[in-house]
């Protein structure tokens, strides 16, 4: 076998001269491939990072734009005087008691009166269910979730009568104070959403049951889920500020969770208004 200078050619015992490459092209075509594969490979990589990222951003922003709407809505339909906070150094608990059905009432046992087992009230346009539970006039969250206020009883029967409906009690109970707009409302559990540091999640928590004081997360079951992402720093940057309904003012509720994704940050400012009153 033999190469002829300066021409591609090489002579193979028995078959004469056969066309080929030099050592020089084949490793020249090599880079130009690597070159081409590495700029391919790094133009997919940077795009698969964008949508990754921009998937990851929008997931976020969804959640916690559904978890404000959802929270300021169920806030706004708050039994009054029914919400209260508990925070600490890494959570905060917001619990409130989500108005079922409001009405004015006929007719109602009230103290110092003969205790009785019914209440007349003027049929809502909610139905009102067996179970559900029955406020009149709560000034202080102490009276809605204590069991020794007069001010909240179970419901155990419900019977219509034309316009009116006549609420039955499992026991004859009275009601602490007559409301002076003679304002009922129909309640059933409380619902508490929490905000945690440790792992940035906020999470809704219901059917734990009524509790004198306000219950933490490992005793109120499993919660639900609503958004991820949550970056406060809840000793300077709490997500909830509380400020009290007065005689004079309404309870209003402070929100200000604060997200981070992918680097960057972004935080609510966003103020609801409980507007019922007793």
């Amino acid at each position: 076998m033999r190469c002829r200078q300066g021409k591609r050619f090489i002579k193979i015992k028995g078959q004469g001269f056969a066309k080929g490459f030099t050592l020089v092209e084949l490793v020249t075509v090599i880079l130009i491939l690597g070159i081409l594969v590495v700029g391919v490979s790094s133009f997919i990589i940077f795009g698969t990072r964008i949508f990754v990222d921009s998937t990851a951003v929008d997931r976020v922003l969804g959640s916690s734009r559904f978890v404000m709407e959802r929270l300021s809505r169920e806030l706004r339909n708050a039994v009054p005087s029914s919400l209260r906070l508990q925070s600490s150094s890494q959570q905060q608990c917001l619990e409130f008691l989500p108005i079922s059905v409001s009405g004015s009432y006929l007719s109602l046992p009230l103290a110092p009166d003969v205790q009785t087992d019914t209440a007349t009230v003027f049929a809502p346009a909610t139905a009102v269910s067996a179970g559900e539970q029955l406020l009149v006039y709560p000034l202080t969250h102490a009276e809605i979730y204590g069991s020794g206020s007069n001010k909240r009883h179970a419901i155990d029967k419900v019977t219509a009568n034309g316009s009116l409906l006549t609420l039955q009690f499992a026991a004859v109970v009275n009601f602490a104070e007559a409301s002076p707009a003679k304002r009922f409302y129909v309640a059933g559990q409380p619902v508490s959403y929490c905000f945690s540091q440790a792992d940035g999640s906020i999470r809704r928590y219901s059917h734990y049951g009524y509790h004198a004081g306000q219950p933490l997360p490992d005793t109120m079951g499993t919660g639900a889920l609503m958004a991820e992402g949550l970056s406060n720093d809840m000793a300077t940057n709490p997500a909830v500020r509380l400020l009290p309904a007065t005689l004079v003012n309404n309870a209003i509720v402070q929100l200000q969770p604060q997200f981070a994704v992918v680097g960057e940050k972004f935080q609510y400012q966003h103020q609801v208004q409980v507007i019922n009153v007793p």
